[in-house]
């Protein structure tokens, strides 16, 4: 076989023809200083607010302080791995964490990574960590109850989708309890649920993972975990990644529930973030900025109108009190940012009302837009028996005689309060809640001893699903108490009061 030279020159020709120089252009600068998760780098020119920065070994920054001669950017990494004096590149990417179906069932760091364990997360898509809220326009307002599964709080308190409530209390004494509660209350509905842990220990949220796989509920949560020995760039981004994976459901037409455990010790990891920035502090010595870091992220949890799809994003934050001050800095700020809160008290809770919740401090500003009617008829002065509950037994407490319009009051009240507690992972579907509360104002409970209640409450459960379940599945389906169901149900609770007290010899 000849090769003719024609044939070689052809060929050359044509490679010299395609032949592109491609220059791989990367704007780079080099680290002037690094300590205590913050990096300080020279030259990256063009760099923009919250650009993410590649360091060597992988490790990436978020740039916050963009200054004359240098940029301040938080490390999301590992700081050991970083010298003074390496490279620096530019990624031209706003931080952004993956989102979507796919990250439902796992556990994800500050910035989307898996650390359970199970593999990569293959999320086709990825969104912003910072995005700007809804604006007024494209809001609705609050109409749709989103139930916690918990009677005190859907009763008086209730929450609404597209909500933003507070839960607020001391140290151990059951936030996280009652947010965990409403995740698992979602079982049955199609609401998406982000766990967002910030500053908690690895035990605590192992253990808040296992109670959610326990009950099923895992499959529809993602737990975003910026622990207590991350890094504090870890800790305040983490929030605003769980936001984004939230959001991806709102802006597709879906609904979801984010609970930000907690929002204080957020705050403590901005504060710590911004003093190491070189940033002015302010009262407390929390930037000026604190109050905007708090609002520009829980303004995001809203309900969408019908033209963007009408779906929601419902925010639990929850912020930790020294020793029941309400009236600090962190706690004022975000109680005015949010629309509503649910206090729980010490005093309760180790007296055994548990979840301890304070009714007169706890209020909901959405209110009876975010309860179906049923609730309402049946709660309507549930608030107010408490009340008075509260204020009589205070004076009775001096021991004077009372009057039998007194007696009966403070006898109500007793067993308002009883049945108004609740094991903790056992959220209550409307219809049963809904259930106890009326035989609890109507007075079926005057006359039963405070120590049967907890027997009382489940055994009228079985009783209306096994002989009478027309009552549930009414409630279930029209959601409010015609007269027609209002006459079954005190029937039933007659019959089934008479029933119990004979079986418990109390006749």
């Amino acid at each position: 076989m000849q090769i003719k030279a024609e044939e070689i020159s052809q060929i050359i020709k044509g490679q010299i023809k395609d032949f592109e120089t491609k220059a791989d252009l990367s704007e780079t600068g080099t680290v002037i200083s690094v300590g205590d998760g913050i990096a300080r780098v020279h030259g990256v020119e063009n760099c923009m607010a919250m650009e993410l920065l590649e360091f060597p070994g992988g490790v990436l920054g978020l740039a916050l302080n963009l200054e004359a001669d240098n940029v301040g950017c938080a490390v999301l990494g590992d700081v050991a791995k970083i010298n003074e004096g390496d490279i620096v590149k530019r990624t031209g990417k706003i931080a952004e964490v993956p989102v979507g179906p796919e990250m439902e069932g796992r556990v994800v760091d500050g910035v989307g990574n898996p650390i359970d364990g199970q593999g990569p997360i293959n999320a086709k898509h990825t969104s912003k960590i910072e995005v700007v809220a809804p604006g007024v326009i494209a809001r609705k307002g609050v109409h749709e109850p989103c139930y916690t599964g918990s009677k005190a709080v859907d009763a008086m308190t209730p929450v609404g989708r597209g909500q933003r409530e507070l839960v607020i209390g001391d140290r151990q004494i059951g936030k996280t309890a009652v947010c965990v509660d409403a995740i698992i209350a979602q079982r049955e509905t199609d609401v998406h649920c982000i766990y967002v842990a910030i500053g908690q220990k690895k035990s605590t949220v192992a253990l808040v993972v296992e109670a959610l796989r326990k009950n099923n509920a895992m499959e529809y949560t993602t737990v975003v975990a910026a622990c207590a020995s991350d890094p504090a760039p870890m800790q305040y981004v983490a929030a605003f990644a769980g936001c984004a994976m939230g959001e991806y459901f709102r802006d597709r037409g879906q609904h979801a529930l984010i609970v930000y455990d907690d929002l204080s010790k957020q705050a403590v990891a901005y504060r710590e973030l911004s003093l190491l920035l070189r940033r002015p502090p302010g009262r407390e010595a929390y930037p000026g900025d604190i109050f905007f870091n708090h609002s520009r992220l829980l303004e995001r949890s809203s309900k969408v109108n019908d033209e963007l799809g009408a779906g929601s994003l419902t925010a639990l934050p929850i912020i930790e009190t020294q020793a029941g001050d309400v009236s600090a800095f962190i706690p004022t700020n975000v109680i005015s940012i949010t629309d509503g809160q649910v206090y729980l008290e010490p005093n309760l809770f180790f007296s055994g009302v548990r979840p301890a919740i304070n009714v007169g401090l706890s209020v909901s500003r959405v209110g009876g837009a975010a309860q179906c009617k049923a609730m309402k008829q049946v709660a309507g002065t549930l608030r107010l028996d408490l009340a008075q509950y509260r204020e009589l037994a205070a004076f009775a407490g001096f021991g004077s005689d009372l009057d039998a319009a007194t007696q009966a009051q403070l006898t109500r009240g007793a067993r308002l309060v009883e049945i108004l507690k609740q094991p903790q992972y056992q959220p209550l579907s409307m219809e049963k809640q809904v259930s106890i509360i009326f035989a609890g104002t109507k007075g079926y409970l005057d006359t039963l001893p405070i120590d049967t209640l907890a027997d009382y409450e489940q055994d009228l459960y079985t009783h209306i699903a096994s002989s009478v379940p027309e009552i549930f599945d009414t409630l279930k389906e029209k959601q409010e108490i015609d007269s027609a169901l209002e006459e079954k149900m005190h029937a039933t609770m007659k019959a089934f009061t008479e029933t119990f007290k004979a079986s418990k010899g109390l006749n």
